[in-house]
């Protein structure tokens, strides 16, 4: 009876210490060490590819920021800002008490066919908009100027990036708009267009975040 117990204690205590060397490993250890390579090789990345302006985070790299007026009495969708660079179509953005530039609702595609009906209006409104919006004195985007990305969202919804295309033909809607010249204007979007990821990976991209605050630091600088 007496070796029955002590058999018993002696496997109740080699399984509290293999539980506990396991907490300890699994549970403390490891966590720590892969967030400490994590911060120390992949710091942007681990604490997601923040965007900072004036000492702040204001976004991320990887998500779409909506640039909105306030909301009107009787109205349900906002006009754009247009003295800032828009992005594409969004579905899920809006805005929250922390950032105050957007809000993730939701992340997905609109799931239409390309000859459903809702899905060919919203993109003609769209181009119409986009044509309207940035033609401005002297300068009068046409139908053929408006990129695929600048009427449709992407699949997620959140692209943080459009095309230097778009980017292009709301250049001078911006000088207008902030008593900027278009030489100005262009610069900016040059210096902010990405190519190629290792040359021949996805398509040249402008991020509109980077690209808006670049676009405030010109104009307080002006």
């Amino acid at each position: 009876m007496n070796n029955s117990v002590t058999n018993t204690a002696r496997l109740l205590g080699a399984g509290l210490r293999a539980l506990l060397v396991l907490t300890l490993v699994t549970g403390v250890i490891y966590p720590l060490a892969v967030t400490g390579i994590a911060q120390g090789l992949f710091s942007d990345k681990a604490n997601g590819s923040e965007i900072k302006a004036d000492g702040k985070v204001v976004g991320s790299s990887l998500i779409g920021q909506a640039y909105n007026l306030p909301l009107k009495k009787g109205q349900e969708t906002p006009e754009p800002d247009l003295k800032w660079f828009q992005g594409r179509p969004q579905n899920g953005l809006g805005v929250n008490s922390v950032n105050t530039q957007y809000k993730l609702i939701l992340s997905g595609a609109t799931n239409r066919s390309g000859d459903n009906a809702d899905l060919i209006k919203w993109v003609k409104d769209a181009k119409a908009a986009v044509i309207k919006d940035n033609s401005v004195n002297g300068y009068t985007v046409k139908a053929s100027d408006v990129p695929a990305d600048a009427v449709t969202s992407s699949g997620s919804g959140l692209d943080p990036d459009i095309s230097p295309n778009y980017a292009d033909i709301q250049v001078h809607r911006i000088a207008e708009k902030n008593n900027l010249s278009v030489a100005q204007v262009q610069k900016l979007v040059d210096e902010h267009t990405d190519g190629r990821t290792l040359g021949f990976i996805g398509e040249p991209r402008v991020n509109v975040l980077e690209l808006n605050i670049a676009l405030k630091e010109l104009v307080t600088k002006s």
